[in-house]
């Protein structure tokens, strides 16, 4: 080897030498898992901050502001009412059935706007993606935090609505917390692959009313769920029972409901409720993760 090249590999090995000692890294690196939790926890006042921000937009040009946080299930569960209860019957076959639609269309509808928001936290901010550094991760969070402050509302809203119905206040009202805490870890785990996935392909926006109507369809949030047991069986029936949206929405009428019929046994609600809670909130982590350094180019 030459005094020259032996001259340039010093030299390099000096540089990298540096680097390391002033904590510098290569360019477009990739951080490891850990160091890019403790950047999005270093960053969580901009997060809710961003949260605040969205929320007073979206609703600040309105008059009734914040109340249609309330307004738009109630509205969805009243026209589904007069749909699935009044024209088809569906309040007889159901125990309240008032209480049992506006369950399943507010728990429903927190998961559907997650989908909505997350699909587009990417794409619709390439601008302060190009501007500014930060974990883009904060993106799909501050945008399913909006949707968990709407749905905690919303859901002292529903809660009237069940006493309103007849429904007595129980210990098994207290079973609401921990199945809104799973919820909402689920929620941003979905929020965040859907960011990821929605970046990368841009139609799946034009797709997502069409998959959440068959979601909705096939959640039991309209009609009893003894539906299924009349038209499926085996492994079809244990399918579509485990339907995480659906192991939601039965855990919440579990406990707001005295006379509900549920899918499972609470048991296996809960474990199911559970396994979905760690799979897509971990899952959905680490898949936006991995795409950290693509965002905002092309």
């Amino acid at each position: 080897m030459t005094e020259t090249a032996v001259a340039e590999t010093d030299a390099g090995l000096s540089l990298k030498e540096l680097a390391r000692r002033n904590g510098l890294s290569a360019s477009g690196r990739l951080p490891s898992l850990p160091d890019y939790t403790r950047q999005l926890w270093a960053y969580r006042h901009f997060i809710r901050a961003h949260a605040s921000a969205k929320m007073t937009s979206a609703l600040g040009n309105t008059k009734l502001g914040a109340v249609w946080q309330v307004l738009t299930p109630i509205i969805n569960a009243a026209v589904y009412y007069v749909i699935f209860g009044l024209v088809l019957g569906g309040h007889e076959e159901t125990p309240n059935f008032i209480a049992y639609l506006c369950i399943g269309v507010f728990v429903f509808q927190f998961t559907q706007t997650v989908v909505q928001t997350g699909t587009n936290a990417i794409t619709g901010n390439l601008g302060l993606i190009r501007a500014l550094h930060f974990p883009r991760a904060s993106l799909p969070l501050s945008a399913s935090l909006v949707e968990i402050r709407n749905f905690v509302v919303a859901l002292f809203v529903l809660m009237g609505i069940v006493l309103i119905t007849g429904e007595p206040i129980t210990a098994e009202w207290l079973i609401v917390l921990p199945v809104l805490v799973m919820q909402s870890f689920f929620n941003v785990g979905l929020g965040l692959f859907m960011a990821r996935y929605g970046s990368k392909v841009r139609d799946v926006k034009q797709l997502i009313p069409f998959i959440m109507r068959f979601w909705l369809y096939g959640s039991a949030v309209l009609y009893p769920v003894t539906k299924f047991e009349d038209l499926l069986g085996g492994w079809q029936l244990q399918v579509v029972e485990a339907n995480p949206l659906l192991v939601y929405i039965e855990l919440m009428r579990h406990a707001l409901l005295q006379d509900a019929t549920l899918a499972n046994s609470p048991t296996v609600l809960w474990i199911e409720a559970f396994v979905w809670t760690v799979l897509v909130s971990i899952g959905g982590f680490v898949y936006f993760w991995r795409g950290e350094k693509g965002y905002g180019r092309g």
